[in-house]
């Protein structure tokens, strides 16, 4: 297969192979299997997911994937294929990180009551250490990390062919609190991850290269 080449203002992206997610081994077994380890989106993710493709409705149904609720995503993304949320960890701490995914995590900027505090682009190094640690240990086809201290924080989802690592696109600080920040990047955080979540669902690359600050990383087999 050609290699894909992507431009993002301005710039040449060339990805030396298919980033397409492996349908004919999802078919083959069913059903897609999802994990996510999330910290400043508090689990939200993966609930979201899960009330998704369960079909739930009212109160015990989705909240950000509703019509009732803004969302960027379209008519064509909630489309319900088979998916089934293995686990989702909510992960705050750096014990947590050692201790429930084995990671070897870098030293924070700041720990506040056993909470890890990264600047940003250690935020999103970390998020892709959660991606991957929760996918492979679930055995799970995608795994989500998300993980935010002082900056937008770091949103990775990562499949055995590659990682998409990004950020929340709203800033915030853990270490001087305004419990509004905190949750307008929470909600934009779980926004952008779910979107994106579908554009890998759909091999939708235009989509996902839409993003200012998206990076794309082969992952090795």
């Amino acid at each position: 297969m050609s290699d894909l080449i992507l431009r993002k203002k301005g710039v040449l992206i060339r990805v030396e192979r298919s980033v397409q997610f492996d349908h004919e081994h999802r078919e083959k077994r069913n059903m897609l299997k999802v994990a996510t380890a999330e910290c400043f989106t508090h689990g939200l993710i993966a609930r979201e997911i899960h009330a998704f493709s369960q079909g739930y409705e009212g109160e015990f149904g989705c909240c950000y994937l509703s019509p009732d609720h803004e969302s960027n995503l379209t008519s064509e993304d909630k489309l319900k294929p088979d998916i089934s949320v293995v686990c989702g960890i909510f992960v705050p701490t750096l014990s947590g990180l050692k201790n429930n995914l084995k990671i070897n995590a870098p030293q924070p900027y700041k720990v506040i009551k056993g909470v890890k505090v990264y600047e940003e682009n250690y935020d999103k190094q970390v998020a892709v250490l959660m991606a991957n640690a929760v996918r492979e240990i679930s055995k799970a086809d995608i795994g989500i990390g998300t993980t935010a201290g002082v900056g937008r924080g770091g949103i990775a989802i990562s499949t055995n062919e590659f990682t998409i690592v990004t950020t929340s696109g709203y800033y915030a600080n853990l270490t001087a609190p305004c419990s509004s920040q905190l949750l307008k990047r929470q909600e934009q955080g779980v926004k952008k991850a779910l979107d994106l979540f579908f554009a890998v669902l759909n091999d939708d690359m235009g989509k996902i290269m839409d993003y200012d600050d998206i990076s794309l990383k082969m992952n090795s087999n």
